[in-house]
């Protein structure tokens, strides 16, 4: 019979058992997905889902009755895990397979809307995708200024642009939809500015909305160079020798 360390070490360990048992449950997540690509789902497929879904719901109890040996909090870990974000994921990426048992909510968009989560498991599984969460979390206080800048430049944009293009702009969300959209450079052209000062404003923004993006851009893709940089080192080297200065 398995213990539960190492079940553990199965769901959330180094292993090949549990490399093996990721690259399972990355392959039943894609699959899952598969339904969600045809407005009626084939017979054939509604078996898949079923069986995914059955998977799913054991993992998340298995995950859960480890609680203890992964957040480390004795018996409270066990009222603290369906909290956590993972689990939370994987709890609303289920149940919308049995609210769907209900013909009066199958047709309902939130129901398959909420499926489409199932995709976010893949952050469990990819090292790659950790790796980028890792680059987040170290660098959030550099994101954070970023998005302050994108915020403020957007409103701003927006106010001088509403002074003075009234008649284009009819409401302040309007103007800030096409703050947004010149921040990008997408340019929809659904609104636009049709004076001599506001096309010059627009020019700008667009020229301005370059070097904003590109901020975020250039500090996640160093940040994720330095991650793998520290991965492969950490191959080469499991094991680094202690310095005998410190002896």
């Amino acid at each position: 019979m398995i213990t539960r360390e190492k079940l553990y070490d199965i769901l959330e360990g180094d292993s090949h058992q549990a490399h093996m048992y990721g690259r399972t449950m990355t392959v039943l997540i894609v699959l899952s997905l598969v339904p969600l690509c045809f407005k009626e789902i084939p017979g054939w497929l509604e078996i898949v889902e079923w069986v995914c879904v059955g998977i799913f719901m054991l993992d998340y109890l298995a995950r859960w009755s480890c609680a203890d040996l992964k957040l480390g909090m004795g018996k409270r870990s066990f009222l603290v895990y369906p909290i956590t974000p993972m689990a939370i994921i994987d709890l609303v990426s289920i149940l919308p397979s049995f609210i769907a048992l209900n013909p009066a909510w199958r047709s309902l968009r939130a129901v398959r809307l909420f499926r489409v989560l199932r995709a976010f498991r893949l952050i469990r599984y990819s090292k790659n995708i950790n790796a980028i969460s890792q680059v987040f979390i170290k660098n959030k206080t550099s994101l954070i200024v970023v998005v302050g800048l994108a915020v403020a430049y957007v409103l701003i944009s927006a106010l001088i642009i509403f002074q003075v293009e009234p008649d284009t702009f009819n409401t302040f969300f309007d103007a800030v939809y096409w703050a947004m959209v010149s921040l990008t450079t997408v340019g929809y052209g659904d609104l636009y500015p049709t004076t001599v000062v506001g096309r010059t404003i627009a020019m700008i923004s667009s020229f301005t909305g370059i070097a904003v993006v590109a901020l975020p851009a250039g500090i996640i893709t160093a940040g994720l160079l330095d991650e793998l940089r520290a991965k492969d080192e950490a191959k080469k080297n499991p094991h680094p020798q202690e310095d005998p200065d410190l002896d």
